[in-house]
């Protein structure tokens, strides 16, 4: 892509909460880019989920709110689709003057942990499955979307309804066009359980287009459907007696000769996937506060809500935590299904990631997998059950610092305790509004 054709361009790069922080820049810019030409203060990274500076952040008047470079990630520009006039975004990230990573940026979080794997000739292939909510957010409560083919608003399920995926279908051509433009892996899509939710599949590729893509076709969707006149979120739970948005990732290992190292030929898998597994559930229950970061969130983790709450893995049992799909050997994979919609991907690919890797690192076996319903076995590992139990526990979690710095769990954490103080001087009932296009 010509950027130095356009009227103009962005460059942004992601913060904790997943959002989008950069400028609009004029063509001349196009080659300086590289260069460090664009720059932006470190805290912009760290703010809250309004955008407002952490109060006592070491990044604002501690350090004299410095600036870093923009840099160009190896995604490339790719088009805005949902914008009425011809532009391109660049993905960037945030480094010091001397190149070195920040450590507050999301992305480099899942570089490091990618290197970990590169030491051992590994490269990691996942695929991520998001599920999202159409609404009408125009009055004071989210209510579901009118039918676009009969005029009227929904009112009950209709999972897997070829009837409501066509009654959407300008909406979904836009969207599976918008994803080609962009070239994000859109796969299948379906009308899932909650009234007006859909699931769109990304198809396995390298784990940081992977989290580069999911972060892309968030912002996609949620900006398609503000042109078809409706509101897209991917907010853990929209309506509170309605099925939850979760974010499952597959992912497997791939060694240096291009073998499946979870592979052994039969259904059960490699020593490798066991380790993995169990490293992903030794992390589990600190991770909490990655595969669910808002108050929102915990609205959604409740036993019986297809949201899983005990640290648990099963083959082909959709009710554990990780569940190991069945099918071909050569595609044996680690399906992680914790995390809501309002993730932050790089984040969340770090810790799932990360924490297998732990494991291996460590060979540790885990626990017998588990068969019939999760929520009736007793004495799982349970995940944190409200936000603020779940920053403590981040905090001082030891597999969580093995995946995450010291300064990126400080500036997280940070940032989550001023959201709750945040929160708490706005009535219930209007915190949606906080979250509904911004996670």
């Amino acid at each position: 892509m010509d950027l130095s054709t356009l009227h103009s361009f962005r460059v942004a790069a992601c913060d904790l909460n997943g959002q989008m922080r950069g400028k609009r820049v004029p063509p001349s810019y196009s080659d300086k880019l590289t260069k460090g030409a664009v720059r932006m203060p470190f805290s912009a990274l760290n703010v809250d989920l309004w955008g407002a500076d952490i109060a006592g952040s070491p990044l604002v008047f501690e350090s004299g709110d410095a600036d870093g470079m923009l840099l160009p990630t190896d995604r490339g520009p790719v088009p805005m689709p949902w914008l009425a006039v011809d532009t391109a975004l660049v993905p960037m990230c945030l480094h010091d003057d001397a190149g070195a990573p920040f450590a507050g940026d999301p992305r480099h979080a899942l570089a490091s942990v990618l290197h970990r794997y590169a030491q051992r000739d590994w490269s990691v292939v996942a695929a991520t499955e998001l599920e999202f909510t159409l609404l009408d957010a125009s009055g004071p409560q989210p209510q579901p979307p009118v039918n676009p083919v009969t005029g009227r608003r929904l009112t009950d399920e209709a999972v897997l309804s070829m009837a409501e995926m066509d009654a959407f279908d300008s909406f979904f051509t836009d969207l599976y066009d918008g994803c080609a433009e962009m070239g994000i892996p859109a796969q299948t899509a379906i009308s899932e359980s909650g009234i007006g939710q859909f699931e769109i599949n990304l198809n396995h590729q390298d784990a940081m287009r992977c989290a580069d893509d999911t972060w892309l076709f968030k912002a996609l969707t949620r900006g398609l459907a503000r042109k078809h006149g409706f509101t897209a979120t991917f907010m853990s739970k929209p309506y509170a007696e309605d099925a939850g948005n979760g974010m499952h990732v597959h992912f497997s290992v791939v060694d240096g000769k291009g073998r499946n190292v979870f592979d052994n030929g039969g259904p059960k898998g490699t020593d490798l996937l066991r380790w993995a597994v169990a490293g992903c559930l030794a992390a589990m229950p600190g991770s909490t506060l990655i595969f669910a970061p808002h108050g929102n969130s915990y609205t959604r983790l409740v036993p019986g809500a297809h949201a899983p709450t005990g640290a648990s893995w099963a083959y082909e049992n959709r009710t554990a935590a990780v569940r190991i799909p069945g099918g071909a050997p050569a595609a044996r994979r680690i399906e992680h299904r914790v995390a809501g919609g309002d993730i932050n991907p790089y984040l969340m690919l770090a810790a799932v990631l990360g924490a297998a890797l732990n494991g291996i690192e460590d060979e540790v076996d885990p626990p017998a997998p588990i068969t019939g319903n999760a929520y009736e076995i007793d004495g799982l590992p349970q995940l944190a059950t409200d936000w603020a139990d779940a920053i403590a526990a981040f905090e001082t979690d030891p597999q969580v610092a093995r995946i995450f710095s010291a300064d990126l769990i400080r500036f997280l954490a940070m940032t989550k305790r001023q959201e709750i103080r945040r929160f708490g001087d706005r009535p219930p009932e209007d915190h949606w509004l906080s979250y509904l296009e911004a996670v």
